[in-house]
């Protein structure tokens, strides 16, 4: 088929939720993408991050396949062995004390909501009211109707009124703001993003991080990270609070876990191990056996590749840096997540020419290029990439 011949079936059969840009991917080897007619492009979105390890890789490949031959699904109801590895192997790796297992980020995210809630429940009584869970401003968590309620920007909350109760928005890097939040004692958690991915790309302020979660220990508030686009590597560490010196009640994770299957997931603390019990939370699919030995494939590939991460952003960093253009501004983020602020022109249209010239980016916020690239990507496949994004910039 042709890149148009999949375009008109989609446009035709497919409710119209993505703005695409007018190209139909056929395959995927290294960080290098191939339409349906044959054209190449470089990767830096691996999928929204999903993609960590790139595409074709063989021991992932091999993982999965193996796995397939011997068991596709199992009901939660009994055990699996991907599952239960997995789940000591993210444990060792992290401090944390036991995982749940599910598909996605924004699911991974409602996990988190209901854990707070019940963990409050049992220490404080339903009378107590303290169910509040208080979020960033600028932050994003997904598309459920809580994690869509959690999300604090405003181009979100539209057309699905009512929202739920229950959520509480803070400014970023204010730590009164948060106190204040916290003043009527009806707050049961924290949830943060270390780095506001959707929202730009946007690293908080490592005291801020240390100081928030100092206080929700001390008050006995839940502090939460969403490592969905943070985590696997993504900058430079397994999960990104293992950058400061603290250590969060329970994280949520998914995107590249699988390298590019659907997983997702929570790891809690000792703290929190036995507040879901036997039918209190579940997730049909969740620690699928095929998509468990995937993630377990895709760690080994993602440890690897971590001592290289932080240096490999840099030099993307450096060199976008280097190019002498006014429409480009700072650069942020940190290992392979990164956002280049963009002046006077429009972020969207300015992607849609980086895939001219053969370089996949994503948007961010309101003025940013999020360049998230996969974690073992070679020089030479950066170089080629950065070629396109240089020829673009110099091209306008």
């Amino acid at each position: 088929m042709t890149n148009q011949e999949i375009m008109d079936l989609d446009k035709e059969f497919i409710i119209p939720t993505y703005a695409r840009f007018p190209i139909a991917i056929e395959r995927y080897k290294g960080a290098l993408a191939y339409d349906f007619e044959g054209r190449e492009y470089v990767d830096f979105t691996s999928g929204i991050g999903v993609n960590s390890i790139g595409g074709g890789n063989p021991h992932w490949i091999k993982a999965i396949n193996t796995q397939a031959e011997k068991l596709a699904h199992m009901s939660n109801l009994f055990y699996t062995e991907p599952c239960a590895n997995l789940a000591k192997r993210l444990c060792l790796s992290t401090g944390m004390d036991s995982a749940f297992f599910c598909n996605s980020g924004a699911e991974a995210n409602e996990a988190l909501i209901k854990l707070a809630r019940k963990y409050s429940f049992d220490k404080y009584g339903a009378n107590s009211n303290r169910n509040v869970i208080v979020t960033l401003k600028n932050s994003f968590h997904g598309r459920t109707m809580a994690t869509i309620t959690a999300t604090g920007q405003d181009s979100f909350h539209n057309y699905f009124f009512p929202f739920l109760e229950g959520f509480r928005y803070v400014e970023a890097n204010n730590l009164d703001d948060l106190k204040e939040a916290c003043s009527s004692g009806d707050v049961c958690a924290l949830l943060i993003e270390t780095i506001q991915g959707e929202g730009g790309v946007l690293p908080l302020k490592d005291k801020y991080v240390i100081d928030a979660c100092n206080f929700c220990h001390d008050n006995d508030i839940l502090f939460l990270i969403d490592e969905v686009q943070t985590g696997i590597g993504r900058t430079g560490k397994l999960f990104s609070f293992q950058t400061y010196n603290t250590k969060p009640d329970a994280i949520s994770f998914a995107k590249g876990i699988a390298g590019g299957l659907p997983f997702g997931g929570i790891l809690v603390s000792n703290k929190l191990k036995g507040v879901f019990t036997p039918s209190t939370h579940g997730s049909t699919f969740g620690g699928n056996p095929i998509c468990a030995a995937a993630a377990n494939a895709t760690l080994d590939i993602v440890e690897e590749a971590l001592p290289q991460i932080n240096e490999k952003g840099q030099y993307i960093k450096n060199r976008i840096e280097s190019i002498k253009s006014p429409y480009l501004g700072d650069v942020c983020g940190r290992g392979l997540m990164l956002g280049v602020q963009i002046h006077t022109l429009s972020h969207k249209e300015l992607a849609a020419k980086f895939i001219e010239n053969g370089l996949l980016v994503l948007t961010a916020g309101k003025d940013r290029i999020r360049l998230l690239p996969p974690l073992n990507i070679s020089y030479d496949e950066i170089e080629k990439g950065l070629i396109a994004f240089e020829l673009t910039m110099k091209g306008i």
